[in-house]
């Protein structure tokens, strides 16, 4: 149930290191505030589908083995958003722009902008996820909030040591808070649940530490932006009504 309208575009990235519950954020998020999914993984796959040219480039990158440049990577997010008519595109006045409020500008006078209109609000998913291609985005689209989920790591080591999951379906389950209703099987399916090879305590915590010495230069490059929000807590039910109260502070 959605908890009140916005009044201006929320452009919204979540920051979090794995096992911390940022998919369950983005799900009451979304329901919450009725915000639109932007995923950079299924705009990859979409455009490898249609084999549109960035997709087909993008396919190509792939098949040799690399990473998919950043380049291509915001070229598909903003051309997603330009589609929808929440941004403006380099030289291409969009038309439909909601214009109830000044529009957010980057500033280079050259950059595009953004809808500040309600409707236009969106969760960015899987990217960025580096400073560098951080920088790449902003050229592009002014994203307004980025929250950062600050979950202990104890807590989160706790969490992985009692994670399950069904591998066919990605469904997650935990032996101590979201028990399946028959121990050991998809509620579902019925078929079995496994644990993940890279779920062993100590592999985690190196993919934690891992993960806390990469996104250290992201988080800082939003915190000189003036966006980065930190949200502090040992559960989901604890970040939630902190996560609504920050947008409905800054958007409702």
């Amino acid at each position: 149930m959605a908890l009140g309208k916005l009044r201006k575009a929320a452009r919204v990235i979540l920051v979090g290191p794995p096992g911390c519950g940022k998919g369950t954020q983005s799900g009451r998020l979304l329901d919450h505030f009725k915000l639109s999914s932007i995923s950079s993984g299924d705009l990859l796959r979409q455009n490898v589908r249609a084999k549109t040219p960035l997709g087909v480039q993008a396919e190509s990158i792939m098949k040799s083995g690399g990473l998919v440049h950043d380049s291509i990577m915001v070229k598909l997010i903003v051309g997603e958003l330009s589609k929808r008519g929440w941004v403006e595109t380099r030289g291409n006045m969009a038309s439909g722009l909601c214009l109830t409020g000044p529009l957010s500008v980057i500033s280079k006078p050259s950059a595009p902008a953004a809808s500040d209109c309600p409707s236009a609000s969106f969760l960015l998913d899987g990217f960025p996820r580096t400073q560098s291609q951080a920088k790449s985005l902003d050229e592009e689209v002014q994203m307004n909030l980025v929250v950062n989920l600050d979950v202990p790591h104890d807590v989160i080591l706790e969490r992985i040591a009692g994670r399950l999951v069904h591998e066919p379906s990605g469904r997650v389950y935990n032996t101590t808070w979201n028990k399946p209703m028959n121990p050991g099987v998809d509620d579902i399916t019925g078929e079995p649940l496994t644990r993940r090879s890279d779920d062993q305590p100590e592999t985690f915590a190196k993919r934690l530490k891992a993960y806390a010495e990469a996104t250290e230069p992201l988080l800082e490059h939003y915190d000189k932006a003036g966006v980065l929000w930190t949200v502090r807590g040992k559960t989901s039910d604890e970040i939630t009504p902190q996560l609504d109260a920050e947008i409905q502070r800054r958007f409702a």
